[in-house]
């Protein structure tokens, strides 16, 4: 009995600790994701549109918006047990 306790105790020491990620790691991929997002959104729009001012706004609204709405969706995501 008492070496059952030690046991598994020592067993739960070695267990590796469940890794998440931190904020600033979630802010920089999300950043990094829209920018290249961003850059799609401009060229589409702009193919379709003709003009560069209207696809730049466009542009610029999405990369903030979806910047955020990225944001908490990775951090929804890295509570989520599911597939790890």
């Amino acid at each position: 009995m008492i070496l059952d306790q030690v046991y598994n105790k020592i067993k739960e020491k070695k267990k590796p600790k469940e890794k998440t990620e931190r904020h600033s790691r979630s802010i920089v991929k999300a950043i990094s994701w829209r920018t290249l997002g961003t850059l799609d959104t401009i060229l589409i729009s702009w193919l379709i549109s003709g003009e560069l001012s209207i696809a730049f706004s466009i542009g610029t609204f999405e990369l903030i918006t979806k910047t955020f709405l990225y944001y908490f969706h990775e951090r929804l995501w890295t509570g989520i047990k599911w597939g790890k």
